[in-house]
C-alpha cells in the first residue's frame, strides 16, 4: 500500500507530537502526586522509572504488532485510545492515590505512577514502532528512516518538556493540560480517519472531551468535629502547587498556606498572629542575639509573616523567593506588605550577586518535605556567613529529628559548625514529649556566645496555641547529643532526600491525617458517584 506525500508529512507530525506529549506526562505527574507524597528525590525516581518501563514495553510490544498489524488504522487508534486514558487521569488520581498512600512514600508513588500514567505512555510508546514500519515502506534507506523519525520524536520531548514547564503549568491547571493534550491526541487520530480514510463518524469522539470538561469547584465541607474547612484559592505555578484553606470552628478562624501539601504558614484570622511556634523563633532569636540590628534578608516568603515582623521592629527587610505566584498568594490573602521588597530569584544565585551585608539573615525554604541541599551545604553556608554583618546572625528553620535517626539533624549542625563559631539548637515543640520531630530552629553567628536580650524586642505577643512552646524553647537551647555518623554536607555529597525518608514519610502520614483528602486532591473538576471518598480530620487545637 503506497502512501501520499501528504500522508509522510502526517506521519512526522504524529512522531513529534506523540513525542512531545510523553514528556508532559512525565512533568505533570510531580504536580499529580507530590501534594500526598511531596516532590522528593523518590517521586521523580518514580516517575521516570514508569516511564522508562512504559516506553520500553510499549516499544516492544508496537514493534510486535506493527509487524502483525501494519495498518495506520491501528496506529492511530493506539494514539486515539491513549488520548482517553490521559482525559480519565483527573479523574481516576483520587481513588488511585488513596489506595496507594498505605504503601508509604517510596513503594506509594512508584505504583500510584504506574496506574496514573503508565498506561498513557506504554500507548504512546507504540507510536515510534508503527510510525518507522509505515514510513520504512516509503523509504528506501532504513537507518536513515528509523534515524529521523527518533530524532523527530525527541525534538517533540524537548518542545513539550518546555512548554510544560515554561507556559503551560502557569497559566492552566494540572486537570486543564491533561484534558488538553489528551484531546489533541483523540484529534489528532480523527485527523486521520477523516481525510486520510473518509470514516466521517469518527467525528463523534472528538465529543469525548467535552464530557470531562473541569469546573472549578469550592472544596467547603463540615468534619466530624463539627470544623468547617474551605479551600479558599488553588493554583500550580512553576515550582508547585499552592493552597490556601480556612479553619473554622465557632469564633475560631485559621488560615494556613499549603505547597504541595506542606504547610507553610498560618495565621488566626482575628489577630493576623502566626498559629505554628516556628516563626515566632525565627522572629525573637536572632533579633534577641543581635538588638541593634539594621537590616535583614529572609529567604523563602511562605505568607510573609516573619518578614513582615521584622519589618514592624523598624528593621529594613527584603525577601528572596524563587516563585512569583507565592508573593501574590502572600499579598493577597495574608496581609503581606507591598512595601516590602521581594527579589524573585533562587536564593544561592542572589547570595552570589548581592553586594549587601545584612544583620539578620533567616533561611526557611521548602521543596517539598525538605530544605534543597543547594541551600544546605557548606559552600551555601559560607556563601551565607560573607553576606552576613560582623554581628550578623543566621537562622534556619529545618524539619527534623532530635531524638531518633538524627543522621541528617547533626549533619546539618555539623555542616553549620564548620563554617560558624557558635550553632544553638532550638526546637519548636515540646522536647520532652513525641517523637523528637518537627521544626528546628537553628541559630549560628560568630564571635563569644551572646546572651539572648528578649528585653529589647518590644513586640514578643504569641498566639495561645504557640505560646508555651515557644517560650519553653526559648529558655535555653537544645543540646543533640553527637552522631558519629554526622557528615559535613556539601554540593558533591549530600544525600537529605535518602537518609531523611522515615522522616518525610511521617510528614506525610501527619499531613493525610490533619488535611481533608479533597483538599489535597485539588480536584477541580465535579467527581463521579462511584468516587467516594474517606475523609481525614482536621482537628484544631
Amino acid at each position: 500500500m503506497q502512501h501520499s506525500k501528504g500522508f509522510i508529512a502526517y506521519l512526522i507530525i504524529t512522531a513529534a507530537l506523540c513525542g512531545a506529549l510523553v514528556m508532559v506526562v512525565e512533568v505533570l505527574g510531580s504536580r499529580v502526586i507530590g501534594p500526598f507524597f511531596g516532590v522528593s528525590l523518590f517521586v521523580w525516581t518514580s516517575l521516570i522509572t514508569v516511564t522508562m518501563v512504559a516506553l520500553a514495553a510499549g516499544y516492544a510490544l508496537g514493534g510486535h504488532w506493527s509487524d502483525r498489524k501494519s495498518s495506520p488504522d491501528w496506529l492511530y487508534g493506539i494514539i486515539m485510545v491513549s488520548g482517553i486514558l490521559e482525559i480519565l487521569i483527573p479523574a481516576l488520581k483520587g481513588p488511585i492515590l488513596q489506595m496507594s498512600l498505605p504503601l508509604g512514600l517510596r513503594w506509594g508513588s512508584l505504583t500510584s505512577a504506574f496506574l496514573l500514567f503508565g498506561p498513557t505512555l506504554f500507548l504512546l510508546g507504540c507510536v515510534s514502532p508503527y510510525v518507522v514500519k509505515i514510513a520504512a515502506r516509503e523509504m528506501h534507506n532504513i537507518g536513515k528512516t528509523v534515524g529521523s523519525f527518533y530524532a523527530i520524536s525527541t525534538v517533540g520531548s524537548v518542545i513539550g518538556t518546555l512548554l510544560t514547564g515554561f507556559v503551560l503549568i502557569a497559566y492552566l491547571g494540572v486537570n486543564q493540560i491533561f484534558l488538553l493534550t489528551g484531546a489533541m491526541l483523540i484529534a489528532l487520530g480523527v485527523v486521520y480517519f477523516v481525510f486520510f480514510r473518509r470514516m466521517w463518524l469518527s467525528v463523534l469522539a472528538l465529543i469525548i472531551p467535552f464530557l470531562f470538561l473541569p469546573h472549578e469547584t469550592q472544596v467547603s465541607k463540615v468534619m466530624q468535629d463539627g470544623t468547617r474547612v474551605e479551600r479558599i484559592t488553588n493554583r500550580d505555578s512553576f515550582y508547585g502547587n499552592l493552597k490556601v484553606v480556612d479553619y473554622s470552628y465557632q469564633s475560631v478562624h485559621n488560615r494556613e498556606l499549603l505547597i504541595d501539601g506542606l504547610v507553610q504558614g498560618g495565621i488566626d484570622m482575628s489577630s493576623g498572629k502566626s498559629v505554628y511556634e516556628y516563626a515566632y523563633l525565627l522572629q525573637f532569636l536572632p533579633f534577641a542575639l543581635n538588638p541593634d540590628g539594621k537590616n535583614c534578608l529572609v529567604i523563602g516568603l511562605g505568607a510573609g509573616l516573619v518578614p513582615a515582623w521584622y519589618k514592624a521592629q523598624g528593621v529594613d527587610t527584603e525577601v528572596v523567593d524563587i516563585d512569583p505566584a507565592v508573593i501574590e498568594i502572600a499579598r493577597n490573602y495574608f496581609g503581606f506588605n507591598p512595601a516590602i521588597p521581594v527579589h524573585v530569584e533562587d536564593a544561592r544565585y542572589f547570595l552570589i550577586n548581592t553586594k549587601q551585608r545584612y544583620d539578620f539573615m533567616v533561611l526557611d525554604v521548602f521543596n517539598g518535605d525538605t530544605t534543597p541541599g543547594h541551600l544546605l551545604s557548606v559552600e551555601a553556608m559560607r556563601l551565607a556567613k560573607q553576606r552576613l554583618s560582623p554581628n550578623g546572625v543566621l537562622a534556619v528553620n529545618l524539619v527534623g529529628s532530635i531524638k531518633h535517626h538524627t543522621l541528617m539533624t547533626s549533619s546539618v549542625i555539623k555542616t553549620l559548625q564548620s563554617v560558624f563559631d557558635q550553632v544553638a539548637i532550638y526546637p519548636a515543640f515540646d522536647t520532652s514529649s513525641g517523637e523528637g520531630t518537627g521544626n528546628i530552629e537553628i541559630v549560628a553567628y560568630d564571635g563569644m556566645i551572646r546572651e539572648l536580650q528578649f528585653d529589647r524586642i518590644s513586640n514578643m505577643s504569641i498566639h495561645p496555641l504557640a505560646d508555651s512552646n515557644v517560650r519553653l524553647s526559648m529558655q535555653h537551647p537544645f543540646v543533640l547529643q553527637p552522631n558519629d555518623k554526622a557528615m559535613i554536607l556539601s554540593d558533591n555529597y549530600n544525600p537529605v532526600d535518602f537518609y531523611d525518608l522515615w522522616l518525610k514519610e511521617q510528614v506525610r502520614k501527619i499531613i493525610l491525617d490533619t488535611t481533608d483528602f479533597d483538599i489535597l486532591l485539588s480536584q477541580s473538576d465535579a467527581k463521579p458517584v462511584w468516587m467516594r471518598e474517606t475523609l481525614q480530620q482536621h482537628v484544631l487545637s
